[in-house]
């Protein structure tokens, strides 16, 4: 009873702390901070918002507030009021935010009814362990390792159950894309190991058609219409579509070329090239993994003025239970005028012709995703160039790269119980 009574002080208190960014327009754009709380409330222009029953000073529809420094991996909960006049009558409504250092919450004040309830949207809850062990070490040799830290937005809620770290780590966000990076610089111990391992419990949502409207940063915007180091955006891919009359649409152009490159490749490991996201390969080879797919499907976009994405996480089973997981897995998104974010999962389509349709603007529950982006430089910086995409641990001895076969790499996961007592997939 005290301990409850003291957190929900510490909520009350930290409630009147919030504050309004120096640039609330700009600030919009931005990512939480690492150790802060970020809130973004949408209503109506004019009305009066109040965080636990304190007064807040914003005006305009979209509002953005930052907490104080919170501990990390703790949620706390907030009541946000408004009320406003329209036609002459007072109206009100109330929401509870939960908020978590380092995530972005989204309070809607102009719906009237609630979010739907977990058990009416497609979900998965699960534990996730990533765990890696640097190997071939001598004794009391210095590592530095980075790895990815899955984020929590609108598609998974994520936190951390455990970890198992060798030393002191500490969560940064690189500036590209806003990736969460855990760096941990440790000693090998008397076997020449350095082990590390991470639990996470996350609930995915299934993504159906558009993701939800968010504010845009011009800036990532412009660009992701530019050529990553591995996707250009002229020359080899573009031979693909040179006979085609596209769609002015960029959705149905989007939606050539994502039927070209299913037409195009076949989804195979054979042989050596395969898995860099090479676009130009791609084209020529022909066959590959989901990185080779999505990555040609993202030359073709970019190169077509239509904004484009890559992201990348872990694939689970559709069937529940518990297991090892190979490898991961990759997707992308685009962003065709006058629509959200669309995703598309090109190489399960391909694997499974049944669900080509369903790929083009839907993504299952059945996996998370860590990180976005491609050419990517870490906090702290990184002594080899920018990396290809951040998905298994990065390691350097010495200021140079440690070879990446030894690093022993463990994924896994669990299936757990929803608060409705189930984990099913609705139909």
């Amino acid at each position: 009873m005290f301990t409850n009574t003291l957190r929900r002080l510490q909520v009350l208190l930290l409630g009147l702390l919030w504050i309004a960014p120096a640039s609330a327009a700009r600030a919009v754009e931005e990512p939480a901070p690492v150790d802060r709380a970020a809130l973004l409330v949408r209503l109506p222009a004019d009305a009066v918002l109040t965080i636990e029953s304190k007064a807040t000073r914003q005006t305009g529809p979209e509002r953005r507030f930052v907490s104080p420094i919170l501990p990390l991996g703790q949620k706390f909960v907030y009541t946000l009021r408004a009320t406003w006049h329209q036609g002459g009558k007072e109206q009100k409504a109330e929401r509870k935010a939960t908020v978590q250092a380092g995530q972005v919450t989204r309070v809607d004040l102009t719906t009237t009814e609630s979010a739907p309830k977990e058990s009416q949207v497609k979900s998965r809850s699960f534990l996730f362990t990533y765990a890696a062990t640097v190997t071939g070490l001598s004794p009391g040799k210095v590592t530095r390792i980075w790895v990815p830290v899955p984020p929590s937005n609108d598609e998974q809620q994520v936190d951390i159950v455990s970890k198992d770290l060798p030393a002191e780590g500490k969560v940064s966000r690189e500036p590209k894309f806003g990736n969460q990076i855990l760096y941990v610089e440790a000693k090998a111990n008397g076997e020449g190991r350095v082990p590390l391992s991470v639990t996470y419990r996350v609930t995915r949502r299934e993504l159906k058609g558009d993701s939800k409207k968010l504010p845009e940063n011009s800036t990532q915007l412009a660009m992701l219409l530019q050529p990553d180091s591995k996707v250009p955006i002229a020359g080899k891919p573009l031979e693909l579509i040179k006979d085609k009359q596209l769609p002015s649409d960029q959705m149905d152009a989007a939606h050539v070329f994502y039927d070209v490159v299913n037409g195009h490749m076949r989804y195979s490991k054979e042989g050596t090239g395969w898995g860099n996201g090479d676009s130009v390969w791609a084209c020529e080879s022909g066959y590959g993994n989901c990185t080779d797919f999505h990555s040609l499907f993202i030359s073709l976009a970019r190169a077509n003025k239509i904004p484009a994405k890559f992201e990348i996480g872990f694939p689970l089973p559709p069937a529940r239970g518990a297991g090892e997981i190979p490898g991961y897995h990759c997707w992308a998104k685009f962003k065709p005028e006058g629509h959200n974010w669309v995703p598309v999962d090109i190489s399960e389509a391909n694997k499974n012709p049944k669900m080509k349709d369903y790929y083009f603007g839907n993504l299952t529950e059945d996996r998370v995703t860590f990180s976005t982006g491609r050419d990517l430089e870490w906090v702290p910086k990184q002594a080899g160039k920018p990396l290809n995409f951040f998905v298994y641990p990065y390691v350097e001895v010495d200021g140079r790269i440690y070879p990446a076969d030894k690093v022993q790499r463990k994924f896994s996961y669990k299936d757990v119980a929803t608060a409705s007592g189930n984990n099913s997939r609705s139909q």
